[in-house]
């Protein structure tokens, strides 16, 4: 009965609770603290206006602990020497990087497990092995107000945030430790293509001088300033120890990842998120096998965690010149996605799909999976007013099996995309 009490209430708040949380003085005077410099939270409104929604989304505390037994779930199944030797059969050479005697490989930092939730409907739509956004969360739950007192003990707390931020720095020293390194770590690498010109560019500041209060020395880098000499990873004259990976080039492929591909290749610099781990969980036709009993059961996944995924992972097929006649006859309950998109770059709801494109994704046979459609929940911001309905998704970031911080992302249209005013991450406020 409390759980049915918990969801009920979170609707109803998501659909009257019209209040203001997001307190903008407090967030420019975090972003400023956090950046390192005055004036920065100005710059960061100007690029992104739209990175940051001022009312929080409303999530019963049993929905919540549903995420992360589904995470988990995920989590034992990659786990399984059969989902291994599955995947990496058929991987990039990256992927299956040889091990010297006593190393292992990162586990991999911030897993982004995607959420649509729809009253009581939760769905995991997608897995993410470099989900962005932590830090700016961090930032945004200090600027949280209460809106009123009934909403007061749902509002996240200074001390919570902090705790979140030491957390990200120990999940980097574990990933430092957990490759057998004893030495201390020392030197950091955050990268990405064009650093300064991505939508995101602020999180790289705050990763960087997040390190640094922590001692950390932090280098924010195009792949191409990077450089492999003498048995090390290099920018400049400074050795790097552990790579923060930013990337798209998820496998190292392009010229400009050389020196970063020679460096995993050689384990001679941590890379983290990296190569396998993309393989194994972000591959979207992996969730084609979560929602197929038969498929798990070859897998010898027990019997509960079988039930767990088929409850919450949408129906996935890789989308087949077998199949294709069938799944455009089914379209219009169907989201069509890259098996190596991000993003929702390429990605369409069937209803939208035009013969030009669907004939682009066949032709790609066996390179699109087609998903049941899981609806997004809900946000009414204003008035009953169409242009302040808005969907949302909830993004759990987790390490090591275990849910860091859930977020929201509020929006318009088919997908996610930070260009809706009123919408960008949302804090999350727990009831119940």
């Amino acid at each position: 009965m409390k759980e049915v009490i918990d969801t009920t209430v979170a609707d109803a708040l998501n659909q009257d609770c019209h209040c203001l949380t997001l307190d903008p003085a407090a967030l420019a005077r975090a972003l400023d603290a956090e950046l390192g410099a005055p004036g920065l939270s100005a710059d960061v409104q100007a690029r992104c206006p739209y990175v940051f929604a001022a009312q929080p989304v409303f999530v019963a505390a049993s929905h919540l602990r549903r995420m992360a037994e589904v995470v988990h779930a995920v989590e034992s199944v990659v786990a399984q020497p059969a989902w291994h030797e599955r995947v990496l059969a058929a991987a990039p050479e990256t992927a299956r990087v040889a091990l010297a005697p006593g190393q292992a490989l990162p586990r991999s930092v911030f897993f982004g497990h995607d959420f649509h939730l729809d009253r009581d409907q939760l769905g995991l739509i997608e897995v993410n092995t470099n989900a962005g956004g932590a830090l700016l969360n961090a930032v945004l739950a200090r600027a949280q107000r209460a809106c009123c007192p009934e909403t007061a003990p749902l509002v996240p707390t200074r001390a919570h945030a902090e705790a979140f931020e030491t957390a990200i720095v120990a999940m980097f020293r574990a990933e430092w430790a957990h490759t057998g390194r004893t030495a201390p770590l020392r030197t950091i690498a955050i990268v990405d293509e064009a650093p300064e010109a991505q939508y995101l560019h602020a999180e790289f500041l705050l990763f960087q001088q997040l390190f640094a209060r922590h001692g950390l020395h932090a280098v924010i880098a195009d792949p191409t300033a990077l450089d492999w000499r003498a048995g090390r990873l290099w920018h400049g004259d400074t050795a790097i120890d552990l790579v923060y990976n930013r990337l798209t080039d998820f496998y190292f492929d392009q010229p400009a990842s050389a020196a970063l591909r020679q460096a995993w290749m050689t384990q001679t610099a941590v890379i983290t998120p990296h190569p396998q781990a993309h393989a194994l969980y972000a591959d979207k036709r992996h969730l084609a096998v979560f929602s197929d009993e038969a498929a798990l059961v070859e897998l010898g996944v027990p019997a509960e965690t079988r039930a767990l995924l088929l409850a919450h992972v949408p129906r996935t097929e890789v989308v087949l010149r077998a199949n294709a006649e069938r799944l455009w006859a089914a379209r219009r309950g169907l989201f069509f996605k890259p098996a190596g998109g991000f993003g929702s770059r390429a990605a369409w709801r069937g209803d939208k799909l035009t013969r030009r494109v669907w004939d682009e994704i066949t032709a790609r046979d066996g390179d699109y999976v087609a998903q049941a459609i899981a609806a997004p929940g809900q946000r009414q911001l204003r008035a009953e007013d169409a242009q302040n309905l808005m969907k949302f998704d909830l993004r759990a970031y987790a390490y090591d099996t275990q849910v860091q911080w859930v977020a929201a992302r509020l929006y318009q249209g088919q997908t996610t995309n930070f260009r809706t005013s009123g919408g960008g991450f949302a804090p999350v406020y727990s009831t119940g």
